[in-house]
């Protein structure tokens, strides 16, 4: 899946789990969920095609004892030093990342090409892109599952728009919007 795929999924799900916890979506919970819909990619693709130190683009992060472990560290971390951390987005997100990488697979009956999942336990599923960033965007095709992508991520442009866009002015401000706030003058 493509990462516009992966945050449209991962909004769209922190939006359900917000309304059903009655309250709206918080900036902080949207640009967490956003992190956590990229987290696993940041992490398995550059250490696998430009370091060379994982086996494959979908290994360490997208392995669910790696998930487990990690949601359980920050959960301990957070409670062990009382801090109120947005842990529930982070989780959708990064969850919602490794179920929407099974979904072409299982859809082709290839159920053998989820076992990065169970990575190192199973071995890792062979793929035939060349481990690089320009292979997969040369190889790049509006096949139906990547125009359904866009659909997501239109549908969750939507969704977080009637949310209030949460997370757009804190993000917003990172950056100078004027020539003089970009050489300091404000």
């Amino acid at each position: 899946m493509w990462p516009w795929g992966h945050l449209a999924v991962g909004y769209l799900c922190y939006s359900l789990w917000c309304r059903y916890r009655n309250r709206p979506p918080s900036a902080l919970g949207a640009v967490t969920v956003a992190v956590g819909t990229q987290f696993p990619d940041l992490i398995d693709k550059p250490l696998a095609w430009t370091f060379a130190l994982l086996p494959t683009g979908r290994s360490l992060t997208h392995s669910v004892f790696t998930a487990g472990l990690l949601l359980a560290a920050l959960w301990v971390g957070a409670r062990r030093y009382d801090k109120r951390l947005p842990l529930g987005a982070f989780a959708i997100g990064y969850l919602s990342h490794l179920a929407m990488d099974t979904v072409k697979p299982v859809m082709n009956g290839n159920f053998g090409d989820t076992s990065f999942l169970l990575w190192p336990v199973l071995s890792q599923p062979a793929y035939s892109t060349p481990k690089s960033f320009l292979a997969h965007f040369a190889e790049f095709e509006p096949t139906p599952f990547v125009l359904l992508q866009f659909a997501l991520a239109g549908v969750a442009l939507v969704v977080w728009i009637l949310d209030g866009a949460p997370g757009f002015d804190e993000v917003r401000h990172l950056w100078p919007t004027t020539s003089r706030e970009r050489v300091g003058e404000r």
